[in-house]
């Protein structure tokens, strides 16, 4: 199954996350098919927040792709944003 979930990086105390396509049986940091968009919790400057392209998203969803509950979240703050 494929899944669309989040997938960490950044540092200690700053974490940065990427949100990507990936195969269920995969690591959640490892090999992905495709990377959507990215979420940075606690943003500093000019960083924002939420990037999500949401036709892409959209495409995914449809083709079969299930978000986990924190990318749905995260999906509709995006919806309510742009």
């Amino acid at each position: 199954m494929v899944v669309i979930r989040l997938a960490r990086g950044g540092c200690k105390h700053n974490p940065k996350y990427r949100i990507t396509v990936a195969d269920q049986r995969r690591a959640a940091t490892g090999k992905y098919i495709e990377v959507v968009g990215s979420y940075i919790p606690n943003p500093q400057g000019s960083e924002v927040s939420i990037k999500l392209d949401l036709d892409r998203v959209k495409d995914w969803v449809s083709k079969g792709a299930q978000p986990t509950s924190r990318v749905k979240s995260l999906m509709r703050k995006a919806e309510k944003s742009a």
